[in-house]
């Protein structure tokens, strides 16, 4: 009865699986004209933007070229300005960002200036660099509005040497190393915070140098008082902006810049400290945990960099290399470590982790998209046909991993442990409670493991990444014309940021630090695991599973904002598709090659929360339309599947 039950219920899955995308696929064939037409600045950029809408290719927002300078908007080119440039009717000055810079760096580099400028007052010699840091005192408490201006010669330590060797001498030796800390301390703190960034840019202007120059040439004027700009060295009048989210380092984001370091703090205290001594298991945890997130975007800038410069088959070599490399760095690497220790939750761990990269694959990433699409655009429109490739492959990838454990239940044998008898008398006819009843599907039981679950999760290891190839010969080659892209090229000859050697030496040196950073992630979970107020799979579904794909999550919002949902959609089921369909494949022949005790198995809560999210996205992306209506409803269907495994109780082993 047990069997017939679950029998009866995948077949109903599989219909409706694919009843409801065949459907979807006729509908819009005779609708909906499939035609993208992509304008991009260079041949380069054209071909990263055609990658984007290919099956198998991760999803890239940010340029993998230089962009024209003169090209770009004024809000941009505002932001890699050089504070040298007095602007006229530039509005009140008195605005939020502006106070905020008083509060936070203002008063204390003005009292910096101050003590120093009376050191130099105590120096007589030294009384022009004291007044230099009087003046500069008042110019740092309220920059904004001023304009510092070289009066005359040149900004060079050796040009005004000649002007007074012991002055020179006790400025250098006794006023410009506690300026030059001030001032390191100030561009360090207003550069990690980014939308400060000015401030990093006038504090670095300032100590490289204004404090260089001879006092008699600094001259500190209002931008308005009809001064001329020849000599202008500093203007600023706004210290912070918003928009420096999108600030780059030589093609680098700069929030993947400023976390870059939390990487080698990582693994400094996770190597060193191997007896946690200053730093504790819970903190290097998270710190690991958190160097992924940078980790993961050098490797999806490296990819991108490869695949633009690179014809088709290289291209999909690549993204099918190194697209998973970051879940597979982890998931080999816990696995590994829970052979080695004997802990089998380690491996309940990793399922946790693929199904919450599942679940929030499917689930979260495309409902935000649609949430902040919707909001901005209010309705949005994409190829249905194309998502329904992927949503096909999808339940394709679905129906193969959790084959094995459908079967595995209904063959399995139901074991039925901490059973006690609630007869007073201990007689036969009592009434049994048993606490943990469960199918056996452990090796021990050899004859439905070994002669019937094994081959078979052999079979599905094969036939899913066989699938994924015929995907990808499908959508681009033998139907290209279901995405019918049409590129319009702007500006010829591009200057890349990164060749492809330098993006092949970034992504390989990016994996053996994520190799690392995993490592030690495994390492300091087990304080995590055994709190008693945190079920193992909410954090296997949660912090392992989605934060690497965070830079993945910013792509998606990025496109949604765009009102180019589709890639928003697609970046959420590449993930999914290529866990299922190259990641666990490789996972189950690693195991084959080097047991680590891997058994393609899921709990029931894995299953059912899988197919559902399925069968709920397939239903929603039918229109082919999307709004943040849609949007909040998977949203709320991904966080009521959060609460149950957070509720849920330990898994077997843990």
């Amino acid at each position: 009865c047990c069997g017939l039950h679950i029998d009866v219920l995948f077949v109903l899955f599989f219909n409706l699986c694919i009843g409801s995308s065949s459907h979807t696929a006729d509908e819009l064939w005779e609708e909906v004209p499939c035609k993208t037409t992509i304008s991009a600045e260079n041949e380069v950029e054209a071909q990263k933007l055609a990658n984007n809408y290919k099956f198998g290719f991760r999803k890239w927002k940010s340029h993998v070229t230089e962009r024209p300078f003169q090209d770009r908007s004024e809000i941009v080119k505002e932001l890699y300005s050089e504070l040298n440039v007095i602007k006229p009717n530039t509005g009140s000055l008195f605005t939020c960002g502006n106070v905020l810079y008083v509060v936070l760096f203002g008063w204390w580099i003005s009292l910096v200036y101050l003590l120093t400028s009376m050191l130099m007052f105590m120096t007589i010699i030294g009384i022009p660099h004291g007044k230099l840091c009087l003046r500069l005192a008042g110019y740092f408490l309220w920059p904004f509005g001023k304009a510092i201006q070289k009066v005359s010669g040149c900004v060079r330590l050796c040009v005004f040497l000649s002007q007074g060797q012991a002055s020179v001498c006790v400025w250098m030796l006794l006023g410009y190393p506690p300026l030059a800390a001030a001032h390191c301390v100030l561009c360090l703190i207003s550069w990690l915070l980014v939308f400060t960034i000015p401030v990093a840019k006038l504090s670095f202007r300032t100590l490289g140098s204004i404090l260089l120059m001879a006092p008699e040439q600094v001259h500190i004027c209002s931008s308005t008082s009809g001064e001329r700009e020849d000599g202008t060295i500093l203007c600023c009048y706004h210290a912070v902006n918003i928009y420096y989210y999108k600030y780059t380092v030589d093609g680098i984001n700069v929030f993947a810049v400023n976390l870059l370091p939390l990487v080698i703090v990582s693994l400094i205290i996770g190597y060193v400290d191997q007896g946690n001594h200053f730093v504790s298991s819970e903190v290097k945890f998270a710190t690991a945990i958190s160097s992924i997130i940078p980790l993961s975007y050098y490797i999806g800038m490296g990819i991108a960099s490869i695949s633009a410069q690179s014809n088709f088959a290289v291209g999909a070599v690549v993204n099918a290399t190194f697209g998973s490399i970051t879940e597979l760095t982890f998931y080999i690497t816990a696995l590994l470590r829970g052979r080695r220790l004997g802990n089998k939750c380690l491996e309940e761990i990793v399922k946790a982790a693929l199904t919450g990269t599942l679940l929030g694959c499917i689930l979260f990433i495309p409902g935000i998209c649609m949430i902040i699409g919707g909001l901005k655009h209010r309705e949005q429109r994409f190829n249905s046909r194309s998502a329904g490739v992927s949503c096909s492959l999808l339940f394709i990838s679905i129906g193969g991993v959790f084959a094995p454990t459908l079967f595995s239940k209904a063959y399995g044998n139901l074991v039925c442990e901490d059973c006690s008898n609630s007869s007073e008398n201990n007689g036969s006819n009592g009434t049994f409670t048993c606490r943990n009843c469960h199918y056996d599907l452990s090796e021990n039981n050899y004859s439905l493991f070994h002669s019937h679950i094994g081959p078979l999760v052999y079979t599905v290891s094969v036939l899913l990444p066989v699938s994924y190839i015929i995907g990808l010969l499908f959508t681009l080659k033998t139907h290209s014309h279901i995405y019918d892209i049409h590129v319009a090229l702007g500006h010829l000859g591009p200057v890349v940021h990164w060749s492809r050697w330098r993006a092949l030496l970034i992504l390989i040196v990016a994996t053996v630090l994520m190799s690392a950073c995993s490592d030690l992630i495994t390492e300091h979970i087990q304080p995590i695991l055994t709190h008693p107020g945190i079920s193992q799979y909410f954090i296997g579904v949660t912090v392992l599973a989605m934060v690497p794909e965070i830079p993945e999550l910013v792509n998606g919002i990025q496109f949604a904002l765009q009102n180019n949902i589709s890639l928003s959609l697609e970046v959420g089921s590449c993930i999914a598709i290529q866990v299922c369909m190259i990641q666990i494949p490789i996972l189950i022949l690693f195991n084959a090659v080097y047991d680590v005790g891997f058994v393609l198995i899921f709990s029931d809560l894995h299953l059912w929360a899988s197919i559902f999210s399925v069968i709920l996205v397939n239903y929603i992306f039918m229109d082919g339309k999307s709004d943040y209506f849609q949007g909040t409803a998977l949203v709320v269907v991904y966080l009521i599947l959060l609460a149950l495994y957070f509720f849920a109780p330990s898994p077997a082993g843990c």
